[in-house]
């Protein structure tokens, strides 16, 4: 499996950004870029990227031209093939920010997954980022080790724990209070087919925190997807008695 796109965030407080282009379309796009702190300029501007958000055909291709041969990323509205890059739908639970994309495909797809997320993630969710920010120290204190501190922070942030990410309640002194244990781990999970909306939560949770996956060679890429890009990926027979620090996952088929 590969991405259509990488998805970034980019920091455009105080920077320029060029906006082409007048009526709703244009207006929403300004929306955003006055909401990260953008300095907005018309073409003449000195700016890294651009949206032309032009209705008359003629008129956006040569805008995009001219500004791509500047070595300028534009993004084109209602224009996806001719995208440099293309603009998210967003959750803000600041500092929190979720962006979904579909790579230009469906600008409706993305507007109702962001109004789902929006009735699902409580209002707190930033006043947890930010009190885990605030936690660094007692954290990397309680463990030295990252891929401790990785699976410590995965379970208490999953379904039911401490740390739950859809509760309205989570606390992170508390937590902190009754933690400090590091445990290394050999896990195995069999799976029943080879569909990764057939995994379970358990499974799908403990796959996000593995360091290592021990899997069998014919695991399809979209099971093996699922784990952080970082996590050592391992294909053989089985997994080795000793499999090292941290959390590692024996993968095959039940």
């Amino acid at each position: 499996m590969t991405f259509h796109s990488l998805p970034l965030f980019v920091k455009l407080a105080g920077r320029s950004v060029i906006l082409l282009g007048e009526g709703e379309a244009a207006e929403a796009k300004r929306r955003l870029l006055e909401r990260a702190g953008a300095v907005i300029g018309d073409e003449g501007a000195d700016a890294r990227i651009a949206i032309v958000a032009l209705d008359e055909e003629t008129s956006a291709l040569e805008a995009v031209a001219r500004l791509k041969a500047r070595g300028i990323l534009v993004n084109a509205v209602d224009r996806p093939d001719l995208c440099d890059f293309t603009l998210p739908a967003i959750v803000d639970r600041d500092p929190v920010l979720v962006a979904i994309g579909t790579g230009g495909v469906s600008a409706g797809l993305a507007a109702a997954l962001r109004q789902r997320l929006e009735t699902l993630l409580p209002a707190g969710l930033g006043g947890l980022a930010r009190s885990l920010f605030d936690a660094r120290g007692a954290i990397r204190q309680l463990y030295p080790q990252a891929t401790d501190r990785r699976r410590a922070l995965g379970e208490a942030m999953s379904t039911g724990g401490k740390l739950d990410l859809l509760a309205k309640d989570a606390s992170v002194s508390s937590w902190l209070a009754g933690s400090g244990e590091s445990v290394d781990a050999l896990v195995e999970i069999r799976l029943i087919s080879a569909d990764p909306d057939d995994l379970t939560l358990r499974q799908a949770r403990l796959l996000g925190q593995a360091d290592r996956l021990y899997h069998r060679a014919d695991m399809p890429t979209a099971i093996l997807d699922r784990a952080r890009a970082d996590a050592v990926r391992v294909a053989c027979p089985a997994a080795p008695l000793d499999p090292g620090i941290g959390l590692s996952i024996d993968l095959g088929f039940a």
